[in-house]
């Protein structure tokens, strides 16, 4: 049996929750994160004995040290921790204030970058261990205006990642860095936007949090780099940066004309 300890933030709900039950299938040892101990304990109870909740909000740096101190105490090791904590925003950019903007990149960029530094050293004085940062398409291809900042902030924490993952190359390549990018899931992800929005269930279209985890288990069991949750969403990558004119995909791009 696979004695991997993995941890995730935002493991209350979504595509967190529905990762950390397929880890528990794998027999993975799984500790999770999230500010709402209900929820937490539920999703816990689901995954099974071996399943570790801690309750942080780990905006907080000094949160997310607990986390890696309760899975150390708990498991003596961490083989892979899931940044996946974020929340989004239905504002557009001529809406946007200070505090909307420090938000998201609170939520979004400083959480992931919390997760990294607390695990590093332990990956390092291991030689091994691979971080997982969720971002999203958004963060390629800033199709939907009322994600404005959320969008910012994905685009930041891809930056992030990728220059982790420069740093350690050498000096650790068992360690791996993953940036992963889903796109629209069926998940509260919309309704909890900051602003409120449209609830990402009722998109057409929307990928299951089940395909989703699946796509991140695959990721887990076979490290890359740069994971798209479906294959169809680098080709849209690719087909907007290859354009000379910007104007022509964002003009026809989902999202664009969504309130």
């Amino acid at each position: 049996m696979d004695d991997k300890v993995v941890v995730i933030t935002g493991a209350s709900a979504g595509i967190g929750a529905a990762l950390a039950e397929q880890a528990g299938k794998k027999g993975w040892k799984v500790v999770l994160a999230a500010r709402r101990e209900p929820e937490l304990r539920q999703v816990a109870a689901r995954v099974g004995p071996e399943a570790l909740p801690v309750v942080a909000d780990v905006s907080k740096r000094e949160d997310v040290q607990r986390v890696m101190d309760a899975a150390l105490a708990r498991f003596g090791q961490v083989d892979v921790w899931v940044n996946n904590a974020g929340r989004g925003i239905s504002k557009l950019v001529s809406q946007l204030t200070d505090e909307d903007f420090d938000e998201m990149m609170r939520v979004n960029v400083k959480s992931a970058l919390y997760g990294i530094q607390a695990v590093l050293p332990h990956f390092q004085a291991r030689g091994r261990g691979h971080i997982i940062n969720v971002s999203s398409v958004l963060g390629r291809v800033p199709y939907v205006p009322v994600r404005s900042a959320y969008n910012a902030a994905k685009h930041a924490l891809n930056a992030l990642t990728a220059n982790l993952r420069q740093e350690l190359r050498e000096r650790y390549p068992g360690i791996h860095v993953t940036t992963f990018l889903p796109g629209v899931v069926a998940t509260e992800f919309g309704v909890n936007a900051l602003g409120g929005g449209m609830d990402s269930r009722k998109i057409p279209g929307a990928q299951s949090v089940e395909e989703t985890a699946s796509v991140l288990v695959d990721t887990i069991e076979r490290p890359r780099p740069d994971v798209y949750s479906r294959p169809e969403y680098r080709q849209q990558v690719v087909a907007y940066y290859s354009s000379e004119d910007l104007a022509i995909p964002e003009a026809g791009a989902p999202g664009t004309r969504r309130p």
